[in-house]
């Protein structure tokens, strides 16, 4: 028996509100509400949905990450828009903003499971991402004719194409650390939603066979071909440390994280420590906020869980574990935390 979709209250016009992910953290199936896709996207039949009874296995610890982290109204709206129009989803912005936060968020609010992890340096490949292959385990197992699947493994892109009953989120982080090549070969394989696995083509037939997949589950892929059944939410962090091409670009929702300002870097704050709110010195909090605000507007470069760090380690633990600090330590410790990670300080 599948879990009800929770109901939308509607307006007396009949229509409800067109967001899916809402960013309150609250589990719920809303995938199952989405309307069919744009009918450019690629044109090979999909797996009906099949919500999951129960929340997946690892999804709450996607939840305890993902908690405090504050949603903004412009990272809502993209992660809307991908969901809809079945496209990547690239998040631009400094180290530390919570790009790769907001996939764990989005994951655990819409029952994915956990998160499929990517990270991208020069040497990635797409082939890498979907798959890979042992040749060399295979001819030294000393068998004649060992079963070609059992040395090829699923990777995390190839994982989130295969999910069947409901859609996979994957986070593919840093990928301006790639080639040239790699950003468009990459939207290949999304737009078609499919690959071709020479290994498992060259065995003839047309029967499945079993492979694990990233995370050990066994899956069944047919004539050697890797065919997407679930559009999975894809999400594509860069450090806007060189520029993609237009038809790149053209084929992703794009959004550009500011680093948050000094109302909302306290609201991160409290958010992070809610729960120890009663005990906290807010003048001392309120003074590490303003200190890294400053910071930021002298183009510094540093990262907001530098000022989580530092709230933790010299408010909250002095405040909550009564760990005493003398005046000299407090100030060298806030400042080893806060230095800037390039440029003057470092």
């Amino acid at each position: 028996m599948h879990a009800p979709i929770p109901s939308q209250a509607a307006p007396t016009d009949g229509q409800r509100d067109w967001k899916i992910f809402t960013g309150d953290g609250t589990p719920h199936n809303g995938l199952a509400t989405l309307p069919p896709p744009p009918p450019w996207r690629f044109a090979h039949a999909l797996e009906p949905l099949v919500p999951p009874v129960a929340d997946p296995k690892g999804s709450e610890a996607e939840g305890r990450r993902a908690r405090p982290f504050i949603v903004s109204d412009p990272m809502r709206i993209a992660v809307n828009a991908a969901l809809y129009l079945r496209r990547p989803l690239l998040l631009t912005g400094r180290p530390g903003t919570g790009k790769s936060t907001l996939i764990a968020k989005v994951a655990h609010e819409l029952r994915m499971g956990p998160v499929l992890r990517w990270p991208i340096n020069s040497r990635s490949t797409v082939r890498s991402g979907v798959y890979e292959y042992d040749a060399v385990g295979r001819l030294q197992a000393g068998r004649k004719e060992p079963p070609v699947q059992q040395y090829l493994k699923l990777g995390p892109l190839g994982t989130s194409l295969v999910a069947s009953d409901w859609p996979r989120a994957l986070l593919i982080d840093e990928i301006d650390k790639s080639d040239l090549d790699f950003a468009n070969d990459l939207l290949n394989v999304i737009e078609e939603g499919e690959y071709e696995i020479p290994e498992l083509r060259r065995l003839g037939g047309k029967e499945p066979v079993e492979v694990d997949d990233f995370e050990g589950q066994p899956v069944s892929i047919a004539g050697g071909r890797l065919e997407c059944r679930q559009f999975p939410f894809v999400m594509m962090t860069s450090n806007a440390e060189r520029e993609f091409p237009a038809p790149f670009l053209r084929r992703c929702v794009r959004l550009e994280i500011e680093p948050p300002k000094s109302t909302e870097l306290l609201r991160i704050v409290e958010s992070h420590l809610k729960e120890h709110a009663d005990v906290l010195d807010r003048a001392e909090i309120q003074a590490l906020v303003d200190r890294f605000d400053s910071a930021q507007r002298e183009n510094q470069d540093v990262a907001t869980d530098q000022l989580l760090n530092a709230v933790f380690l010299t408010v909250a633990m002095k405040n909550i574990q009564k760990r005493k600090f003398d005046a000299h330590e407090l100030s060298a410790v806030r400042e080893q935390l806060m230095r800037p990670l390039s440029g003057q300080g470092t």
